[in-house]
């Protein structure tokens, strides 16, 4: 009965380690390509040091089949003791051997050199496959979410679609206004007003934490407007942009996904970058009015794009 405990121990944690060197295979293939790099330098540059010592050993002994050589064209030596076929013999073993020296020299650093080449080519192999694998993840749920954004609209209507999306809801409300008679009268409204607890995954804050953000409510406001009119010219221009590159014009940390996520110009999205500076929420309006410092930006992507680029041939 302990066997077989232990058994299963070493086994979960067998599994469990092959899952870890799996998952962390790339950056290992990797850190093993560039260490087998730098030895195959090192070796190649120890085995430099001994090539005058090999040349130097081949020369020689040319020098002597050559001196012999001479003595046969002399006379002193007869073809019957060292002919022509032997001379080219012994040529040809001499500069087989010095090959063989050089493959003895170099022939480690050579073999580590392929093998750490294999590594690199093997992790950016494993990591264009996971980035392939990701793109069709998020591909997936893209799909499944425009699809259920279609269902929305049939059941519900194009404005319902765009207060679930947004995290709208609607608030009516009785105000006054003077009409042609000159008399007030309460009118019903309707406002949409945004839920700040549901914003999309790709939602930020513009704050203290970004490297352009400032104390100033109205420079924040002024230099978002600017990003986003810049990013919007160059949709245009290059036909796609990546949330990542908003991010970094913002000072907002990367993530996985804003490498892969942004807007195709052409495609069935927006065809504009929107911040949701003018989302109608209290804090957005609080911060278009210059009584808020920091404000939640949702960026209205269009989902995975390199499939969209590709297929809209832009």
């Amino acid at each position: 009965m302990k066997l077989t405990a232990i058994t299963n121990v070493l086994s979960k944690l067998t599994g469990r380690g092959g899952l870890v060197l799996k998952a962390h295979s790339p950056e290992i293939l990797l850190v093993m390509g560039i260490t087998g790099t730098v030895a195959s330098a090192v070796l190649a540059c120890r085995a430099t040091l001994k090539v005058e010592d090999v040349l130097d050993n081949h020369q020689d002994k040319v020098d002597k089949i050559a001196s012999v050589w001479e003595k046969v064209k002399d006379g002193e030596i007869g073809l019957e003791e060292y002919s022509d076929k032997d001379h080219q013999k012994d040529l040809t073993v001499t500069y087989v051997q010095t090959a063989v020296d050089f493959v003895k020299l170099y022939g480690p650093s050579i073999t580590l050199g392929i093998a750490s080449i294999a590594c690199l080519v093997s992790s950016h192999g494993i990591m264009k496959q996971r980035s392939i694998a990701l793109m069709a993840a998020y591909k997936a749920v893209e799909e499944g979410f425009s699809a259920y954004r279609k269902r929305v609209v049939e059941e519900y209507g194009e404005d319902k679609d765009y207060m679930f999306k947004n995290g709208l809801r609607e608030e009516t409300v009785i105000e006054q206004e003077i009409g042609e008679d000159g008399k007030k009268h309460n009118v019903k409204k309707t406002n949409y007003i945004a839920d700040p607890n549901h914003p999309s995954v790709y939602a930020k804050f513009f704050d203290e934490s970004c490297t352009q953000w400032t104390k100033n409510p109205d420079y924040n406001l002024m230099y978002l407007s600017g990003v986003q009119d810049y990013f919007n010219k160059m949709l245009m221009a290059r036909k796609h942009v990546f949330l990542n590159e908003v991010y970094d014009s913002l000072g907002i940390e990367r993530t996985e996904a804003g490498q892969v996520v942004g807007w195709v110009w052409g495609s069935e999205g927006d065809n504009m970058i929107d911040f949701g500076l003018y989302n109608g929420s209290e804090r957005a309006r609080a911060f278009i009015n210059g009584n808020e410092r920091t404000i939640l930006l949702d960026f209205n992507v269009d989902g995975p794009i390199q499939k969209l680029f590709t297929s809209k041939k832009v």
